[in-house]
């Protein structure tokens, strides 16, 4: 298998299937939330994982540390993204939405280091998973999601 299909398979699509779903999956066990809470139960969960992967990619990879950055957010916004659809009762659809981010930009990651005028495309799918959980976090209410 070549190398670069290889990447592309799991560090863009597996990883962004997997990782998502992963840090939600224990929101589907909750009673007696509020919308808000579960939005907020979803950027925790994400934090942590944006956090982990942080030190790991940071201190075990020897990644540079500002590079990293931005991914701690996006974890924690992508996350968002699909606790608000857990909350209102459409997570298939939210979550689609935050892989197709995350898949997105996994991919403009992978390639940037080849081709840097992917920088610009990577940075607006940041800012598009942050304004879009911000957006959606507004929506929220505090309703109690039976």
């Amino acid at each position: 298998m070549p190398l670069l299909f290889a990447q592309v398979c799991s560090l863009v699509i597996f990883a962004a299937f997997i990782e998502e779903f992963a840090k939600v999956f224990p929101l589907f066990y909750r009673h007696g939330e509020t919308e808000r809470s579960i939005l907020d139960l979803g950027i925790l969960v994400g934090l942590g994982f944006g956090v982990t992967e942080f030190v790991l990619y940071v201190f075990a990879l020897g990644a540079p540390f500002i590079s990293r950055v931005a991914g701690v957010i996006f974890h924690a916004s992508s996350t968002g993204i699909t606790a608000y659809g857990i909350a209102k009762k459409k997570p298939i659809t939210f979550y689609l939405i935050a892989v197709a981010f995350h898949l997105t930009n996994n991919l403009f990651a992978l390639f940037s280091n080849s081709f840097s005028f992917l920088f610009i495309p990577g940075l607006i799918v940041l800012i598009a998973t942050y304004l879009l959980a911000w957006y959606l976090y507004r929506r929220t209410s505090e309703t109690i999601v039976v």
